[in-house]
């Protein structure tokens, strides 16, 4: 499947149809329109230099539309998270793909009180250039046959890359993914086989693009079934979001761990009677927020799992198959394998090891990095550097990262098997993060970062030594108004652990 090419042959066949609601700009555009304005927009992108175009949109109709543009020009689209750092992260962009070009907006820069850098130019601007003639043409290209407007667009192979998108930061600099059609089309092709979705979903899009979740599960998916899709370029406005879900009687909604909490607290119990699938990734969902969520909406949040480098889904619940606290079954066509995380032996079912998946949605790599490329990439496995585990019903169970491990006292101990304890033992709508400080002695100590002050710790600490060894109880808790976040919604374990070792630098310092 090519994406651009395959978004034509659906507007070809839904072209009375609502294709976006813009809830950002209050604009509506059917499948026709869509497609009328992505024939009028490409020729404008086609004379930039480079293959590479940046591009720094919110979710909205305007950056849906300059990615289908992008590839209708020949171009490669590289999304710039603007949330944490819009100009580091444009200036990183720029250099590691070797471009200038960033289609960005004027709104947008002003929100973000930035001053545009070189290369930025603005869709306001481009859209400016459209002339009557132009409006006219796209419109009768758009009336021609579906064979004919495909040939008229830059030609592309499947295992040529579709996207650059950037890995999250969360625990060191970013990687450039490189993701093929090849890569996202396996995902457009599978997802709906797992959760039966078809084009009379409505998708609440509000999850950011430059996210692989956002850009295949809320964007692709729907925009290649032919479903309608109502953006909101804010994710944390979670009460407008809850709002906008039962205006339009919303089907689906993304989101992560992180963004259900937020519904939880701001939405109405009437906000998501219309919704029949919410997935849950990039975090692990804890039980906290998946039986709050169901009491409050009944609705049941199917946690998923993936990554960056999988375009992202590998594995998913599913309201039939759905085992609470799991991260689902495997899609189609991905092949999963739990290996010792040292020698790489393959374990039996119900082993607990290293995560490798093979399939079509693996990366083609990562851009520039050849010997980061060959570590995570061998004879077709992609190395996820998660722990897993697989039952006996074909259900994954997420273990933590293995960076996410300390070893403490010559021991392995998992810091989210620490969270799992402690979360179960604080107050309801409480969140938590465990991680690692430098202890002198032992190497390491764990301590807690928590979103309340309001905790017995004796007792929290008598209660999770009944299930976790001395060495993994917390000693230290800190308490903060919020845990930081990265765009996606993902815990900023770098931050977490920043913040914590900050306060016990301070802790140590009085203590002399």
């Amino acid at each position: 499947m090519i994406l651009h090419k395959k978004f034509i042959e659906t507007a070809k066949l839904n072209k009375n149809k609502i294709a976006i609601i813009d809830e950002g700009t209050k604009k509506t555009l059917t499948y026709k329109k869509l497609l009328i304005a992505s024939l009028m927009l490409y020729p404008k992108l086609k004379y930039f230099p480079s293959k590479y175009i940046g591009i720094m949109l919110p979710t909205s109709m305007g950056g849906m539309l300059s990615v289908i543009a992008a590839l209708m020009a020949g171009k490669i689209p590289v999304m710039i998270n603007f949330s944490t750092g819009a100009i580091k992260n444009a200036i990183y962009a720029q250099e590691k793909c070797s471009f200038k070009t960033i289609i960005t907006s004027v709104k947008l820069i002003e929100k973000l009180q930035i001053e545009p850098i070189e290369g930025m130019i603005f869709i306001e601007d481009i859209l400016k250039t459209v002339t009557t003639f132009d409006k006219l043409k796209a419109a009768i290209k758009a009336s021609l046959p579906v064979s004919f407007i495909k040939s008229s667009v830059a030609n592309a192979k499947e295992d040529d890359t579709s996207v650059i998108l950037f890995t999250s930061g969360s625990e060191k600099e970013p990687k450039a993914v490189e993701l093929s059609h090849k890569n996202i089309s396996h995902n457009l092709i599978n997802v709906p086989k797992h959760l039966t979705i078809d084009a009379n979903h409505k998708f609440m899009s509000t999850l950011p693009i430059f996210h692989v979740f956002g850009l295949t599960v809320v964007f692709w998916l729907p925009i290649t079934l032919g479903s309608t899709i109502i953006t909101y370029p804010n994710p944390l406005d979670f009460k407008i979001i809850g709002k906008l879900t039962k205006k339009h009687k919303a089907n689906v909604i993304g989101g992560t761990p992180s963004f259900y909490y937020g519904y939880i607290k701001k939405c109405d119990k009437d906000d998501f009677l219309s919704v029949k699938l919410a997935v849950s990734g990039a975090d692990k969902l804890t039980k906290h927020i998946y039986d709050a969520f169901l009491e409050k909406f009944k609705v049941k949040i199917l946690e998923g799992y993936g990554t960056t480098e999988t375009s992202p889904v590998i594995s998913v619940n599913t309201p039939k198959y759905h085992k609470v606290g799991s991260i689902g079954r495997p899609l189609p066509n991905v092949q999963i394998k739990i290996v010792h995380h040292e020698t790489e032996e393959e374990l039996p079912i119900n082993s607990e090891g290293k995560l490798l998946v093979k399939g079509d949605m693996v990366m083609k790599g990562y851009l520039g990095d050849i010997e980061e490329t060959s570590l995570r990439l061998r004879n077709g496995w992609y190395d996820t550097g998660d722990m897993a585990l697989l039952d006996e019903d074909g259900f994954l169970w997420h273990k933590g990262r293995l960076k996410r491990f300390v070893k403490i006292g010559g021991e392995m101990v998992s810091l989210v098997k620490v969270e799992s304890v402690l979360e179960k033992y604080l107050p309801e709508n409480t969140v938590c993060c465990v991680v690692d400080v430098p202890n002198p002695t032992k190497g390491a100590d764990i301590v807690a970062a928590i979103t309340t002050s309001e905790i017995n710790k004796r007792k929290i600490l008598k209660q999770m030594a009944k299930e976790l060894p001395s060495i993994a109880l917390p000693k230290n808790f800190y308490v903060l108004d919020e845990l930081p976040t990265m765009a996606s919604g993902k815990i900023n374990f770098r931050e977490v652990e920043k913040i914590c070792r900050a306060m016990q630098n301070l802790a140590d310092a009085k203590k002399i």
